[in-house]
């Protein structure tokens, strides 16, 4: 299997596939196929429950789409739904995942949806994270571009509440509030999330939140 990303910031990601290759993706992820490919739609691994609580509690479909090569040299183009970057994450250990950055994987990989609890706070306006199951690439879009930094053990770096689209499980982390309560009131950044290393975290250089706001004076205003 083969893959290449084209077209960032507004991407998506081009897979070769050979005869037996498949690639699990979110419902809506596919734009185009050539070739003879196969597409096999089920509920996610681990059963109807697991399936329930990413779509109810993570924000992703309740069904995947597995795409099969029936020959050599197949194409299958994904995106996301977010207008940014699509990045590919070595998965070879436990990540959270923002929700909806999730594209698609390799098949050996799957998610679940992870509780965060009221101690640790939110990410975004969301109780509920996902988290990836096994190993494999991961296929994620995100809003603008996507950073990747890498912190050594010790090392703490503070990410908005809405800036975060993975972080591994090797990282320590909470949900706190930034500054005074004048900040919080005026600067427009009421949570952070203070990550503390080692770990390897990937941020979104746009926040979908500010991007609304920005569009607010333009809408037709209701009576």
């Amino acid at each position: 299997m083969e893959y290449e990303i084209v077209k960032n910031p507004m991407g998506l990601i081009e897979f070769t596939l050979n005869k037996g290759e498949k690639i699990t993706a979110e419902a809506a992820a596919m734009v185009f196929m050539k070739g003879n490919i196969i597409t096999e739609t089920r509920m996610r691994k681990g059963g109807f429950l697991k399936s329930l609580k990413a779509a109810a509690l993570g924000g992703e479909s309740f069904f995947v789409n597995e795409f099969i090569a029936e020959e050599e040299n197949c194409k299958l183009g994904l995106t996301g739904n977010m207008l940014g970057d699509i990045e590919v994450i070595d998965v070879h250990e436990e990540f959270i995942v923002q929700s909806g950055a999730f594209i698609g994987s390799t098949t050996e990989l799957t998610l679940d949806t992870k509780w965060q609890g009221f101690t640790k706070g939110i990410f975004g306006s969301n109780l509920f994270m996902l988290k990836t199951v096994g190993n494999g690439k991961m296929f994620v879009n995100a809003w603008g571009g996507i950073l990747k930094k890498e912190l050594t053990s010790g090392e703490t770096m503070i990410v908005d509440n809405y800036q975060l689209v993975a972080l591994s499980s090797t990282a320590d982390y909470r949900v706190t509030k930034h500054g005074s309560l004048k900040t919080t009131l005026f600067g427009g950044d009421a949570l952070v999330i203070e990550i503390v290393g080692p770990g390897i975290v990937y941020i979104q250089t746009k926040n979908i939140m500010e991007f609304v706001r920005a569009l607010l004076p333009f809408l037709p205003k209701r009576n």
